[in-house]
């Protein structure tokens, strides 16, 4: 086959990056990691932005899939692309298509003005940690060793809890109340049941004087059958652990005012990369 006299032109890395994770925890082939650990990131192309603004893609999860194929494709598998360092990919990519500099509008919330600021992604991204998942839980002789969410089962909860969405807004449009008794029901049902499904996917085993247990389905019947107070532990340690990988909050100090506050960063794939 004859070389494409335009390859020259073709684009290429824009910056090289590591994964807060340092690709701990992927299966393995998922990932074709280089010697030192850096991962090229390329900028993206015209049919990315075409496929991130598709909705049954981005509805689907494979919007963020095949953008991680197309921008970094060192990573094979992109649906075992952990919480931990699914948004510095993301931020990693935006950085390699729009630049270091993304402006954010934000209220103040003393004096209520509204303003746009300029933060620096790359601070963003170097922000990121990987959080402790080594040391497990110690609940009377059983240790539960916790794990970050793959993105297949971050995408999956995602579109159980749009489900839950949907359900709330057909209630808005019941007339009497024993519909809306059965629908609340069945919303509470479905509650749990994520509940219980996002608990199962970030345990990796339970280990008991009498066993180890890794399978997803022993796990699941036992959280739907322990004590209260053993489930709540469970979901707050989870929970912990997830915030120590998360963006921290933004610095900003109001224009007008001069009061100081701290903004979220919250990724949304569309308004991201907008």
């Amino acid at each position: 086959m004859a070389t494409n006299p335009l390859q020259q032109y073709f684009r290429r890395p824009a910056l090289y990056f590591k994964l807060p994770s340092g690709g701990n925890g992927y299966p393995e082939g998922a990932i074709d990691m280089p010697e030192n650990g850096e991962l090229p990131v390329y900028p993206m192309t015209a049919i990315d932005d075409i496929t991130i603004r598709t909705p049954d893609a981005l509805f689907n999860g494979n919007a963020v899939v095949e953008l991680i194929k197309s921008c970094i494709p060192n990573i094979k598998d992109p649906w075992s692309v952990t919480a931990v360092d699914l948004d510095p990919i993301l931020v990693a990519i935006r950085i390699a298509t729009e630049g270091n500099l993304m402006d954010i509008t934000t209220e103040c919330p003393s004096c209520k003005e509204e303003a746009r600021y300029d933060v620096q992604l790359s601070g963003i991204l170097a922000g990121f940690r990987p959080g402790d998942y080594t040391n497990p839980l110690n609940i009377e002789d059983m240790l539960i060793k916790f794990r970050p969410l793959p993105y297949k089962y971050i995408n999956e909860v995602n579109l159980a809890q749009f489900d839950v969405q949907r359900i709330i807004k057909e209630m808005e449009t019941l007339e009497t109340a024993e519909q809306r008794g059965t629908r609340g029901a069945e919303l509470m049902r479905n509650i749990n049941k994520i509940t219980v499904r996002l608990l199962t996917y970030t345990i990796e085993y339970i280990k008991t004087p009498m066993a180890t247990v890794f399978e997803s389905e022993f796990i699941s019947e036992f959280l739907e059958n322990c004590d209260n107070k053993t489930f709540e532990l469970i979901k707050d340690t989870n929970i912990a652990l997830r915030a120590t990988t998360e963006s921290k909050p933004l610095d900003i100090t109001c224009g007008n005012c001069g009061y100081e506050y701290k903004q979220p960063f919250v990724l949304n794939v569309t308004d991201f990369f907008a």
